[in-house]
Order: structure tokens, then C-alpha cells, then sequence
């Protein structure tokens, strides 16, 4: 495993899609502000990847906000069925709960196969959060707070962003998600 080429793509992947399609409007100024950390989990057990996200939200909340605002976890070793990734968030949920990180801390959820619950797996909308790996992104939720008062309609942004995934030509998605056409 090449730890410091999986940390590449998924900087790729957030600088192009995250923060290039605009998908979340409050990524650009963290990423450019070198705020953003991208941990790849070498993790191959359910209990070693626990213990990885638990030393990451440990290392989040050991740091201030202009140290560190937020974290990406790769998981590029395991959880590459979709479902398995789904029956794992349980036990991050119950791991936030554990340590009484709630309201403190949240997850958003990126997957290569990333399908919306009532959506079908080819359609567009499952773009919005699909990944080069598995990622797990760790979200502090006083900042998220801070950042939606100051955005118009944040409600609107899903529709937006899957307006904006659609209007991707096929040349525009092969160029952005080189890993869905392998």
C-alpha cells in the first residue's frame, strides 16, 4: 500500500470534486488554509479502524480550529462493499456516542459506490458523494453551525449539487472519477 499516493487521490479528489464542483461551499477555505488533514487508515480489522478513527477524533479535539479543522479518513484495505461500509457506520456512531462526542462531532459519508437510500446505483445524484476509497469525514459540528448561519438556503445545496453532477458530460466525470471507469 502506498500510503502517500492514496493521500494524493484523495486530495485530487477533494481540490477537483469536493471544492471544484462546488459540492461543499465551505471546503475551499480550510483546503487552502492547510487545515484539512487526510489520514490513510492501514486498518484491516472493523476493531483497527475503530481504533484509527478514535485517535483522529482524539487528535481533533486535542487541536484548535486554525490548527486543524477537519479530517479525512481513507480506508483504502477494507469496507469496499458498500453495505459492509454502511453496517460499519453504526459502530462510529456508537463510538461518537461512547466517548460523548455528540453534538461535538459528526461523520459525512464517501464511498465508491456511495448509493443514496431509495436511489439506484447508476444514478446521477450518487456522484455527489462517491470517492476514490471508502472515507469517513470528521466534522466538527460547532463549525458546520458557524458556516451554515452565514449561507443563504444551505438547505438547497443537495439539490444543487446534484444539478450540478448531472450537467457533467461523460468526458467531464471520466476526467473527475477516473476510478468508477477502471
Amino acid at each position: 500500500m502506498n500510503i502517500q499516493k492514496i493521500e494524493q487521490e484523495v486530495q485530487q479528489w477533494l481540490e477537483d470534486v469536493v471544492i471544484g464542483l462546488n459540492l461543499c461551499p465551505f471546503a475551499a477555505k480550510p483546503n487552502r488554509n492547510k487545515q484539512i488533514k487526510i489520514f490513510v487508515s492501514e486498518a484491516t480489522t472493523e476493531e483497527a479502524l475503530l481504533e484509527d478513527i478514535l485517535q483522529e477524533l482524539m487528535n481533533l479535539d486535542s487541536k484548535t480550529t486554525e490548527e486543524l479543522e477537519t479530517t479525512l479518513v481513507a480506508i483504502p484495505n477494507m469496507l469496499q462493499d458498500f453495505m459492509d461500509y454502511n453496517f460499519f457506520l453504526d459502530w462510529v456512531d456508537a463510538l461518537i456516542k461512547q466517548q460523548e462526542w455528540e453534538g461535538i462531532y459528526q461523520i459525512a459519508t464517501f464511498h465508491p459506490d456511495y448509493c443514496f437510500g431509495g436511489a439506484e446505483p447508476e444514478d446521477d445524484e450518487n456522484l455527489t458523494n462517491r470517492s476514490p476509497y471508502p472515507v469517513l469525514h470528521l466534522i466538527r459540528e460547532e463549525s458546520m453551525e458557524k458556516v451554515l448561519k452565514h449561507y443563504p438556503n444551505p438547505e438547497a445545496i443537495p439539490d444543487t449539487n446534484i444539478a450540478r453532477v448531472e450537467a457533467l458530460t461523460l468526458e467531464e466525470r471520466r476526467k473527475l472519477f477516473p476510478y468508477l471507469f477502471v
